[in-house]
């Protein structure tokens, strides 16, 4: 239902970007030339860059937005696009009407399929981008989605769900990080998230109730019919949407350099590609990062946890509200499915909730308060107020579903558990972005593929359950069960600090922000001594400065002034920093590549 903030997989653009590209340094004297090669760095974005998607118009970031929710909201409304024609598989497929756990099998098996995915999609689009992960993985969900529509027995149908859930999960884990990497500022960032996230309420508990709660009596393949109609409407503002991962724009800048200008040297070299390997190198270092994360990060572990409870509630409410509105209530397909409405109401509430919260954060960091310098932990505080609000919303339809009552009294318990759903995804996958930043895409996998296991799993067992406990057996169970995990918020509050102290990958990228700030400074000065006339070539940095200095004086003369480097090139010198120095200059005419760009 919710997509993963896989968001700070964007600040691997920061990763690559804390590093300068080395300088050759080349001393001409006498007609001979003596060269030190260093081993290349890596390209970088420079302030102002308009490759760099932070920088893209408010437009595009706002189109890229808008073609995310959209690719999402069919990912989610999918999973329960079935939720109200299981009573017809019985005379469809010919199986027994009473077995609850094959009724159930065409949604658990579009969340296995978000089971194993979330380990590949994720560390894939770190790898090579996420449009090329959204795009493919999209068109396969929209050929499996028709594949349900045409299947030939019930068989088929769970193979082809399954195969749709595989592909649908990548935008739930993708689609996160696509937006962290457009948008800079936390505060941007943060609400661009939660109404995102707000807005995945409508697939499962709005869009596809109403689908399928209408449309399943005509006939059981139209749900799925009407599926592929909204991916297809889909598909063209997906194709036009560019490439946001900076990493692989970087990726794609440092080869079309090389190719233009061989000669230079060292030559322009992305981040990624010093990451390159084989694929048992990848597997290892990339693709089981989430299952050692969830096995040694206890950050990550209840996390896991919390979420994985609370979304498989949500999905064994599907089970569970049929045997509610229409076992007590004895209403038709259509109006039962109408009571999901009340999840997705809640939802669209909690996204003013996360704008005022957010308000009321920016005004105690004004303010310089204590609580809000807490930089991992600032979004916290939203899951102190959504825990209880899931709580008590279980317990609410539990003890109010009675002949007695209104439907729409325990229809109503939906509110709270809607609102309290999206702001426990908003602070918990934010606390994972936050704290792991570029480790995020595989601590939000781990997370995804956790939940997505008990989703699956749960609504299986939702029959016998409500069977053997009854409405309020069942239903106290669960809520006990969530109020246990609020304390899994609290303890991050409290403890959050040691826990991270503790922690091998939070503790790389609290070193890696540290020196992000110290370069970021270092930057600053070099670009106001050069400002106010000083001799520093900002391109180059110090480093390089001072090596051609230091060259220069070892040689006994000031020969690696830019006028005598002006001269040398006159002169006739062979190929060194001079003629590099001019060919930059023609890259940035000749392809367009900013100027501010280390080539």
């Amino acid at each position: 239902m919710i997509a993963t903030t896989d968001g700070a997989q964007a600040t691997s653009q920061k990763e690559s970007s804390s590093t300068l590209v080395d300088q050759q340094s080349n001393d001409t004297e006498n007609g001979s030339t003596h060269t030190n090669t260093k081993q290349p760095e890596f390209i970088r974005f420079k302030p102002g860059d308009k490759a760099n998607p932070y920088n893209w118009s408010k437009a595009k970031k706002i189109f890229i937005l808008a073609t995310g929710i959209l690719v999402v909201l069919n990912s989610t409304l999918g999973s329960s696009l079935p939720a109200s024609t299981t009573p017809l598989f019985p005379s469809v497929f010919g199986i027994s009407p009473s077995d609850s756990v094959k009724l159930t099998l065409p949604i658990t098996t579009y969340l296995i399929g978000y089971v194993v995915a979330p380990l590949l999609f994720g560390p894939l689009s770190e790898t090579y981008g996420r449009r090329p992960v959204i795009l493919y993985t999209f068109f396969g969900y929209a050929i499996w989605t028709m594949a349900c529509a045409l299947s030939p027995n019930y068989a088929a149908l769970n193979t082809f769900r399954f195969l749709a859930g595989i592909c649908a999960s990548a935008p739930i884990v993708v689609t996160g990080g696509l937006f962290a990497d457009i948008f800079a500022d936390p505060v941007v960032r943060g609400r661009a998230m939660a109404a995102f996230m707000a807005s995945t309420a409508f697939g499962p508990t709005i869009v596809a109730p109403l689908i399928s709660g209408y449309l399943s009596p005509i006939s059981w393949k139209l749900p799925f019919w009407t599926g592929l109609a909204i991916a297809g409407a889909t598909m063209p503002p997906l194709l036009l949407m560019p490439e946001t991962y900076g990493p692989i724009i970087l990726l794609r800048r440092a080869r079309a350099l090389r190719k233009s200008y061989p000669n230079l040297d060292p030559p322009p070299t992305a981040a990624l590609e010093a990451e390159a390997g084989t694929l048992k190198d990848i597997a290892t270092r990339v693709l089981t990062r989430p299952v050692r994360m969830f096995f040694t990060e206890r950050i990550v572990l209840f996390t896991c946890l919390y979420t994985a409870l609370i979304y498989a509630i949500f999905y064994l409410y599907f089970e569970a509200y049929p045997l509610i509105f229409q076992g007590i209530y004895n209403l038709p397909s259509g109006p039962a499915a109408l009571t999901f409405l009340a999840i997705g109401i809640g939802g669209i509430f909690s996204f003013p909730i996360f704008i005022a919260y957010d308000a009321f954060l920016r005004r105690a960091q004004r303010l310089d308060q204590r609580w809000s310098r807490r930089y991992e932990a600032r979004r916290l505080p939203l899951s102190f107020v959504g825990g209880p609000l899931i709580s008590g919303s279980i317990f609410w339809l539990a003890f109010t579903a009675v002949p007695e009552v209104s439907p729409l009294v325990p229809a109503l318990a939906g509110v709270p558990y809607g609102i309290g759903f999206v702001l426990i995804f908003m602070s918990l996958l934010n606390y994972l972005t936050d704290a792991y930043e570029v480790y995020a895409a595989s601590a939000l996998a781990a997370a995804s593929c956790t939940r997505s296991l008990l989703g699956a799993l749960l609504p299986l067992a939702a029959g016998r359950m409500y069977g053997t406990l009854g409405i309020k057996g069942a239903g106290g169970l669960l809520g006990g069960l969530s109020v246990g995990c609020l304390v899994i918020p609290v303890g991050f509050w409290v403890w959050g600090e040691s826990l991270r102290a503790g922690s091998r990958f939070a503790g790389e990228v609290k070193a890696r922000r540290e020196k992000e700030e110290e370069d970021s400074k270092r930057d600053l000065g070099r670009r106001r001594r050069a400002e106010g006339g000083d001799e520093v070539d900002v391109e180059k940095g110090e480093e390089g400065v001072q090596g051609e200095g230091n060259s220069g004086a070892s040689e006994g003369s000031d020969g690696n002034s830019r006028g005598d480097r002006d001269k040398s090139l006159e002169a006739g010198g062979d190929m060194g920093i001079e003629k590099q120095e001019v060919e930059k200059e023609a890259v940035v005419a000749s392809t367009g590549f900013p100027p501010d760009c280390e080539y």
